[in-house]
């Protein structure tokens, strides 16, 4: 059996793909609304699904790893336990040594925007936790599936 949590969409451009998330009870806070930090949780579910639905899950692994090298969120709605929510996510652009993804979560219900956000994450070589170059493959396939909505800091051969 194959449980999609993402697919493509086209709904809100220039967003190609998304997932859904529901908020937990844990996700809330005292006032009954989603906890601003547990929006990154949400953010990655989207990012993965993504990633997974371009053959890239573990892509750079062998020695590599992907790291979180800046996160900014703006909220414009509270979200309650037991929403759903759509999140959004594109690649924006691909460096040389990294990725910069954004987002947008919107609830279900209504279509509400909850928050926007932007992340960069850097490929590190893990055991000497420098910067090392994206490969080809990797960003071909973003390439393909974002066509002109990325940019390429390196052209794909």
């Amino acid at each position: 059996m194959t449980v999609r949590l993402g697919q493509p969409t086209d709904r809100k451009p220039p967003f190609k793909f998304s997932a859904f998330a529901r908020v937990g009870f844990s996700d809330t806070d005292a006032q009954g609304i989603v906890y601003y930090g547990r929006y990154l949780p949400y953010f990655d579910l989207a990012r993965v699904e993504y990633e997974r639905h371009l053959g890239l899950l573990r892509r750079e692994a062998v020695g590599k790893d992907f790291v979180m090298r800046a996160s900014s969120v703006i909220y414009e709605a509270p979200a309650r336990f037991d929403e759903l929510l759509e999140v959004f996510v594109r690649t924006k652009r691909v460096g040389r040594t990294s990725v910069t993804n954004e987002y947008c979560a919107h609830r279900v219900d209504d279509d509400i925007l909850m928050c926007t956000a932007q992340q960069t994450l850097v490929l590190v070589a893990v055991p000497e936790r420098r910067p090392t170059p994206i490969s080809d493959e990797y960003r071909r396939a973003v390439a393909e599936f974002e066509g002109a909505d990325v940019a390429l800091a390196v052209p794909v051969e």
